[in-house]
């Protein structure tokens, strides 16, 4: 090592070092001035030897020029939501969950629940290689140089195998601040809330502007973790520089619990960074593959949400929206009022029971919060400020998009408009249709849903596959010049190919079925041609036998199926070569374990994940629960009383890890 490379790594390492204490302890041991004499010096050292200079220099962070646009980027492992709970009985209700799961022998892990933006990144041999935003929890965007910019994020840590963290990205209050005074001073528009500054800053497409936000960064998990608790693991992290809040607690009952909430509650307002909450976790870390996840959220898991603030304001008017099911949804236009952080001017109000019930009259003062500090919520009227001439709101009888007759079913609180072709419910499906979690169709947002719907360019969810057709129609639209329409036109054509067919059956919004039912169905029929060559009543006796659909979803697919106007539409997707297969699964004929299908639980001596593709290379199934078909239980340490009882009833056989590995011999 030469003298030049010598002193570069030190440079290095005292400035991530400085890195650290400014921006991750608050703890400073040198000044600004001293700080630019050291940076200064490895700038000129790298200007002399530009050799020395790597991706993980802190010289890196200034940012690089600007490119077009975000790349997306799937990851493997998806980044799941939290359900959320607002009391203590709530709380006590998810831990007796996890009891009846897996009995008393487990610990809870609490730690803050950061207001900012989540972000996943990837170190490969001990460098930064990968950053992604959230996004939709399976699909995020490649935001690396943005990121790297921040000067919390080590670029280089001294683990060299290969780790994927996550965690959040926050800005302190008084930065915050800062930051608004600044922009307020250029005219620009300020930052309403933390959450907004982060991810905003995230995705600017000129990494050059994040480097000059403060942004900072907590890490709080490992996707692959290699550890046997939460807490184990979040002192790993911490000891090889990588950020961590370094606020839990590990409580060994619900009450202990509930008494650090409280006493986290009365003291969270002293932090520099804003928190909405804490986020509880099972400890153990085996026990979560035993207790798994819902469509939405871990079982293992939640978030305790804080009372959110609370104001008042009034009601201006009372009107309804139709959503894709018809649904006529009151909502209150409001007098805007700030709460949490952002502006306030309307607030859904349900259903008729709830306006009803709450008494809400046009011209009311009203009490309002979000909730989970994020959706807004109408609590109560202020009765002794309602003026003399109010009235109770009298419902639409017909629909506000359409003009048809609107009915209310028994039992329902709920009116709807019945007629399958109004152009409110085709807007509102077809905004679910392309969501990203449904056929992802980009470019494709509300403003140019109600221009294509209103200008009879689409007609039902098959004709937005028809667009292509029809380009010089779109060119002559507020804001689709050629090059907007170019990227609308290359969307559909990416979803036409290249969407799976469960991501079609979920987004066309049958009732009763999501993304799950939607998955076990394709599972079933593979695709579109096969579902419509099958007659409705042979689909519902057929689905109804799966494990996971129950009578009435089948019964609701079914009813689908044989209503002419939707099954026009489904003919039509064909007619326009919307392929909308199931990706086959790769079956090892042959193998060792040929036939046999594996439900794998437990503490075990290797990853899960290895085992999984085991038992596929050798022509086995593996089942996430136990079904109907399931062979064996594969079960290692610590397996809950859930999974062995659903075993006998289905009829799998229990095995430990010794039988399985016979099995390959």
């Amino acid at each position: 090592m030469t003298v030049h490379d010598k002193r570069h790594a030190e440079l290095s390492t005292l400035l991530q070092k400085h890195n650290y204490e400014y921006y991750v302890l608050d703890s400073p041991s040198v000044t600004d001035g001293e700080y630019d004499t050291l940076m200064n010096e490895l700038k000129a050292l790298e200007k002399a030897h530009p050799q020395l200079v790597t991706a993980s220099s802190p010289t890196q962070r200034i940012g690089a020029p600007p490119k077009d646009g975000f790349k997306r980027v799937t990851r493997a492992v998806k980044m799941y939501s939290l359900d959320n709970a607002y009391t203590d009985d709530e709380v006590r209700a998810f831990a007796q969950r996890i009891v009846d799961a897996v009995g008393n022998d487990f610990s809870f892990v609490a730690e803050p629940k950061i207001d900012g933006a989540s972000i996943e990144v990837t170190y490969e041999n001990g460098q930064m290689v990968l950053a992604t935003t959230r996004g939709n929890g399976t699909v995020g965007e490649n935001v690396t140089l943005n990121v790297r910019t921040i000067r919390a994020m080590p670029l280089s840590i001294p683990e060299k195998r290969t780790l994927t963290v996550r965690g959040e990205i926050f800005i302190y209050g008084a930065d915050l601040d800062a930051v608004n005074e600044l922009r307020a001073s250029r005219s620009e528009p300020t930052f309403a809330n933390p959450r907004n500054a982060a991810s905003g800053s995230l995705r600017l497409i000129d990494p050059r502007l994040t480097a000059e936000r403060p942004l900072r960064v907590f890490f709080y998990d490992l996707v692959e973790p290699y550890f046997e608790s939460h807490s184990e693991m979040l002192s790993h992290l911490d000891g090889i520089g990588l950020p961590t809040h370094r606020a839990e607690k590990r409580c060994d009952d619900v009450e202990s619990l509930l008494t650090y909430i409280k006493e986290f509650g009365e003291s969270r307002q002293k932090l520099p960074y804003e928190t909405d909450g804490i986020v509880i976790k099972v400890d153990e870390i085996p026990l979560r593959d035993e207790l798994g996840f819902t469509a939405r959220f871990p079982r293992w898991a939640t978030a305790f949400k804080y009372p959110a603030e609370r104001r008042t304001t009034k009601i201006l008017s009372i009107t309804a929206d139709v959503g894709r099911t018809g649904a006529l949804t009151p909502a209150a236009n409001l007098e805007p009022v700030p709460l949490s952080g952002t502006i306030v001017s309307r607030v859904t109000l349900h259903n008729l029971d709830l306006i009803k019930e709450k008494d809400v009259r046009v011209g009311d003062t009203v009490w309002m919060q979000k909730a989970g500090e994020i959706i807004p919520q109408l609590l109560s009227v202020v009765l002794e400020e309602r003026p003399k001439e109010t009235k109770p709101w009298k419902p639409p009888t017909h629909c506000p998009a359409c003009e048809e007759k609107v009915v209310k079913a028994d039992g329902e609180a709920v009116l709807r408009c019945v007629n399958k072709e109004c152009v409110g419910r085709l807007k509102a499906g077809l905004r679910y249709f392309t969501h990203r979690n449904n056929m992802d169709i980009e470019n494709m947002g509300d403003a140019l849903i109600a221009q294509v719907v209103d200008a009879g360019l689409v007609k039902d969810m098959a004709d937005v596959f028809a667009l292509p057709e029809k380009r010089k129609a779109l060119l002559v639209l507020e804001r689709m010049g050629k090059k907007s329409v170019d990227k609308l036109l290359a969307a559909i054509e990416a979803a036409r190919v290249g969407r799976s067919f469960s991501r079609l059956l979920s987004g066309l919004g049958i009732p009763l079925v999501g993304t799950v039912g939607a998955g076990t169905i394709a599972e079933k029929y593979r695709a579109l041609p096969a579902l419509l060559a099958a007659k409705p009543e042979d689909v519902e006796k057929d689905l109804a036998a799966l494990d996971g659909i129950g009578p009435k979803m089948a019964k609701s697919v079914a009813d689908y199926l044989a209503d002419d106007f939707y099954r026009a539409t489904l003919e039509k997707f064909l007619s326009l070569s919307v392929i909308a297969k199931e990706p086959e699964k790769v079956v090892v004929a042959g193998g060792k374990l040929d036939g046999m299908s594996f439900c794998v639980t437990g503490t075990l001596s290797r990853k899960r994940g290895a085992i999984h593709t085991e038992i596929e290379a050798n022509g086995g199934e593996v089942h996430k629960s136990v079904k109907k078909g399931t062979t064996y239980l594969l079960a290692g340490d610590k397996v809950g009383k859930t999974k062995t009882d659903a075993a006998a009833k289905k009829g799998a056989k229990v095995i430990d890890e010794d039988t399985y590995l016979a099995m390959l011999e």
